[in-house]
């Protein structure tokens, strides 16, 4: 069953140069899907139109076979229960005046999740290996790669069949990154997980299938496996000699 689909997607800002340049794919649900390429590609402003915080310039977004329309407000309430997003930088995601409970807690209340919050905000800190105590802590109490699974959590609270991430793992260092990558690789066994990276040995690590981009193209797109053993195209090959390797033990 496709969960998302993309249908030659452009997008420009304003009248300025053209970002992204028919973009077709389709995410599968329960796949996990790499979308890598340099800094410049046109990574996050997918990720954003994939957000619906802004609109394509020209082709469609569908989830579940519906348009994702930012102007249609009921839609988007619903679609943002269905996907969350993990970013880059987990310390400024994070509001350092809020409790962690509070801060695992936001998308129940602004969603309007009906249940026992605090016993869904428990279950999204066991999910990310963090101890009960955690909740009546503050952010600035706890390391780079503690904050990013408190910024999982808040993600996985309302249980979304949909998570994007964008660079998640690459502000850490190298052996948080991968304790971080194995706990992607466990909760893409319970939901579709869209990730954007310029790091293919992380993605190689954690996707099924992948999404190369170059200048808001998509210019290879396939099972991760092929693609990295046996890349068609010049941008592919000359990435994967750029960027540096998750350990082999990880590499799917």
């Amino acid at each position: 069953m496709t969960l998302l689909s993309l249908d030659k997607v452009d997008f420009s800002y304003g009248r300025a140069t053209k970002v992204l340049h028919e973009v077709s794919f389709n995410v599968e649900a329960g796949a996990s899907l790499g979308i890598v390429g340099e800094s410049g590609s046109g990574k996050t402003t997918l990720l954003r139109l994939l957000l619906g915080l802004n609109k394509t310039s020209a082709g469609t977004i569908a989830f579940e076979d519906q348009s994702l329309d930012p102007a249609n407000r009921s839609f988007m309430q619903a679609y943002r229960r269905q996907a969350q997003a993990v970013f880059q930088d987990p310390y400024s995601s994070l509001d350092p005046r809020q409790s962690i409970f509070s801060i695992i807690a936001e998308p129940l209340r602004s969603l309007r999740i009906p249940g026992d919050h605090r016993a869904l905000v428990a279950a999204a800190l066991q999910a990310v290996d963090l101890s009960p105590d955690s909740l009546t802590r503050y952010p600035h109490q706890f390391s780079g790669g503690q904050r990013q699974r408190i910024a999982i959590a808040r993600a996985i609270v309302a249980r979304p069949k949909l998570l994007l991430a964008d660079e998640a793992v690459s502000a850490l260092d190298l052996s948080t990154r991968v304790r971080i990558v194995e706990l992607f690789q466990r909760l893409a066994q319970d939901m579709t997980l869209v990730f954007v990276s310029h790091d293919l040995g992380v993605v190689a690590a954690l996707c099924r299938d992948i999404v190369v981009f170059e200048r808001g193209r998509v210019v290879e797109a396939g099972r991760t496996h092929d693609i990295l053993t046996n890349p068609q195209h010049p941008y592919t090959r000359a990435l994967l000699q750029s960027v540096p390797r998750m350990p082999q033990g990880l590499v799917q």
